[in-house]
This record gives structure tokens, sequence and C-alpha cells, in this order.
């Protein structure tokens, strides 16, 4: 027996109407969406919902970028491919040159032995083995000359190319090598693998040679790469 005293001491309801304090019993803790799914916007968002924690897999933005431009050349057209009018015009402008070396140094190497041809007394008895000995002085001299040409050329070819990225020739036509996949400077390995392969073909084909410089017509890469630069993994672009 209360004696008069209210049921609820405390003046609340016993049962408060929904939307006060907690849900009764069964009714769901979000507002909900027809079909009974919870609307967003609420509580922690559904599992996999972009933009918060860390991203849904794949997504572009994080971790390193699958196949974006930036690595190797950078995005854009690309580089261009030296026409192989300049790449012709380079090798002219280097074996000109050479060639000027070669009637420098030839001269200068057997003047000495053209002049003793010269004292050689065509009435005295031992005028013939004089004519012999110089002209063996003469072909020596030619073969030394020619030998030092081919190791300068071997330097200048293979050092130019590897270290600065071309020879006088194809710097002066705007022209340079570069490793195919990276754009960067050949390398002294590479380089050497370029220069060796067409000197190969001239001493093996006698004109292999220049099969060799003129095998970029057939590349269907668009790149125009030469035997040469397949094996060294290079090709000619224009800067």
């Amino acid at each position: 027996m209360s004696f008069g005293a209210p049921d609820n001491p405390y003046g609340q309801p016993q049962n408060p109407p929904p939307g006060y304090g907690h849900p009764q019993q069964g009714q769901p803790p979000y507002p909900q969406a027809p079909g009974g799914v919870p609307q967003q916007g609420y509580g922690y968002p559904q599992q996999g919902q972009p933009g918060y924690g860390y991203p849904d897999q794949g997504q572009a933005g994080y971790g390193y970028p699958q196949g974006q431009p930036g690595y190797g050349y950078p995005a854009g057209p690309g580089p261009r491919v030296a026409s192989m009018g300049r790449r012709f015009g380079a090798r002219a402008i280097d074996a000109a040159a050479f060639f000027v070396i070669y009637v420098i140094l030839g001269f200068a190497g057997v003047a000495g032995s053209v002049g003793a041809a010269r004292d050689c007394d065509p009435n005295a008895v031992d005028y013939q083995t004089c004519m012999d000995n110089a002209g063996s002085d003469i072909a020596a001299k030619f073969g030394a000359v020619i030998g030092i040409l081919a190791v300068v050329g071997l330097l200048y070819e293979w050092l130019m190319t590897g270290l600065v990225g071309g020879t006088l020739g194809k710097l002066a036509v705007g022209i340079r090598v570069v490793k195919a996949d990276t754009g960067q400077k050949p390398g002294l390995g590479a380089s050497f693998i370029r220069w060796i392969i067409p000197l190969v073909g001239g001493i093996v084909c006698g004109i292999g040679q220049l099969v060799v410089y003129l095998s970029p017509f057939w590349d269907k890469s668009g790149r125009q790469q030469g035997w040469h630069d397949k094996a060294a993994s290079t090709m000619v672009i224009q800067h």
C-alpha cells in the first residue's frame, strides 16, 4: 500500500515516448531507409565506404602509382625519334673529321720515307734495294697510322657515346643516343656493344657494317632502332 504515493516517485513516465533517450527494445539504433538499410551519415560508415579510414583497395593516391606517367620517360608525347637523315649527317661529319686526321697523320708519317725514296740514285747498284726499303717503310707507316686511327676511333665512339650521349657529329646535328627504357645516357657497356656490332659485321661480311647502319629502316617498332641499337637497348633521339 503506497498511502497515496504516486506509482513513480520521480515524476518520470514509465514508458517514455519514442524519440527520447534510448530507443525502445527492438528499435533500430539509427534511422533506416526503405528496405531496412541504415541510412548513411550516422555513426561509423559502412565497410568499404570511401572517405573514412583507409581507401578502398586499388584506390588511386596511396602507395606507389601503378603505370603512372613520370617513371622513365616523362608524361607527354615522348621523345622525338631522330630521323635517318640526321643520323647519316652525323656519321658523315664524323667520317670527314677522321679523313682529315688520317690525311694529316699519313702525310706527316710518310714524308720522311718519300724523301728517302727520292734520294735513291737510279744509277747506283743498290737502287732497287733502296726503293724497296723506302716502299716498305711507307707501307709500315701507313699501317701504323691506320692502327692509331682505329684505336682513336674506338675510344672516340665508345667514350663519347657512353659518357656524353653522342659523338661530335651527333651533337652537331642535334641528336643523341639514350637508353631506350629510361632516356638516360647509355653508359660504357651499352656503348661498347653498340660500337662493336657494326665493326664485326664489316669484318665478317664486308658490307655488313653498312647493312647494320641501314637496319633502322626495317624496324617496325617506330623507334628506328638498328640491330646495334636493339642489342644495346638504345635508341637515337632528337633534342
